[in-house]
């Protein structure tokens, strides 16, 4: 006799991933149609298909730690050929979207995050955080906001906010970020390695650091080409963007550690010369940033039927609130309007704080979410 399994539906997963873009989800019929049409779906046991049937009915526990969901680029290929126009490339989306919050912690803030109606009250956190400790420790010093002088080289943006003060406050947010991320991923790949085995899509039955380190490993340049962006038919044009931001992030990180150590190890304070090869990173970083983040919007409002939530758009619009507000701090304090450098810096500084402090609950938290699941698949000898 064959064994029997109780299903019992989470309605509530089913509402939420409608929420989260997946809305058109009850309209698939399981053709399959969409694991036949991706490029990079695995013969074994290839996806969408199996978690599209698992969130019609409501099988959350079976997908949050499904490491196929983060296989998936979103490339359209499966939505455009869909007969029925369930647009399973956006239901793993909403589904991706779901785990990154079931993995976070505290729920309340992960909730904030992903909230429009919050936006204000985020912002308005890091602002506090500057100025009230800023007159706390005596670290905030009031520049002459009416000076527009020509001087521009004698403008340092740490004489109104103290290096020390900044760097506090962002290691802080550092710290905070790492440890949530520490604890989701640990969860994560306990639930991504059971949902393997129950599944048959591994042989391993035990995850072992060293090998799934060294399958990173393989797995970064990957990444770093975005090949699977190009695997796909109808929106592989959109991985040009994508390299934009994420070599933007990149070279800003870069740029961020080697100022950090010229400051801290060889006391060399800015403003540095616009001919130092690290300055030159810094701009091309940001306005990699900027144009990135311009083709993403165009593409996303030339195609209306693509779904856009407010995780991807706040995602896109805080990259370029990122790169204008770094840039035009720059411009302004060269151009000798103190005024001006000084508040840009501290709008700068507030959006820098809401990327560190809040990427474990935003989209972006993806980069690492699908870098492990990638990973994993390559450890796994889950090809795709």
């Amino acid at each position: 006799m064959a064994n029997q399994k109780m299903i019992e539906p989470d309605l509530d997963f089913i509402k939420e991933i409608g929420v989260l873009g997946g809305s058109d989800l009850k309209k698939c019929y399981q053709c399959a149609t969409c694991s036949v049409a991706c490029p990079i779906s695995p013969d074994n046991r290839p996806f969408p298909r199996k978690e599209m049937i698992a969130a019609s009915w409501g099988l959350k526990d079976r997908l949050v730690g499904d490491v196929d969901i983060w296989l998936c680029h979103n490339c359209g290929d499966c939505s455009v050929r869909c007969p029925r126009l369930a647009k399973p490339g956006d239901v793993l989306a909403a589904i991706r979207s779901y785990a990154i919050t079931e993995y976070a912690t505290p729920k309340s803030l992960a909730k904030m995050v992903n909230d429009p109606k919050k936006l204000p009250v985020l912002l308005a956190i890091p602002a506090v955080i500057f100025l009230v400790l800023g007159f706390i420790l005596n670290m905030f010093v009031e520049p002459n906001w009416l000076n527009f002088s020509p001087e521009g080289d004698h403008i340092a943006h740490h004489l109104f906010f103290s290096t020390w003060l900044v760097d506090i406050i962002f290691i802080s947010a550092t710290i905070f970020a790492v440890t949530v991320f520490a604890l989701g991923i640990k969860r994560f790949m306990a639930d991504m390695h059971q949902n393997a085995l129950a599944e048959g899509k591994t042989d391993k039955e035990k995850l072992e650091i060293k090998g799934f380190l060294q399958a990173l490993w393989r797995v970064i340049p990957t990444i770093l080409r975005h090949d699977k962006f190009v695997e796909c038919t109808e929106n592989n044009e959109r991985s040009t963007a994508h390299m934009m931001v994420l070599y933007g992030f990149i070279g800003l990180f870069i740029v961020t550690g080697i100022f950090f150590v010229v400051l801290y190890v060889f006391g060399i304070h800015g403003p540095y010369s616009q001919l130092n090869p690290v300055k030159w990173l810094a701009n091309v970083s940001g306005v990699a940033l900027v144009i990135g983040s311009g083709l993403m919007i165009k593409k996303r409002l030339d195609k209306p039927e693509q779904v856009s939530t407010y995780k991807d758009w706040a995602l896109i619009g805080l990259a370029m609130a990122l790169g204008v507000s770094g840039l035009l701090t720059e411009m302004t304090r060269l151009a000798g309007a103190a005024g001006l450098t000084y508040f840009l810096y501290f709008i700068h500084l507030i959006f820098v704080f809401c990327l560190i402090a809040y990427l474990p609950y935003t989209k972006l938290a993806h980069l690492v979410y699908r870098t492990l699941a990638m990973a994993y698949a390559e450890y796994g000898g889950r090809k795709f």
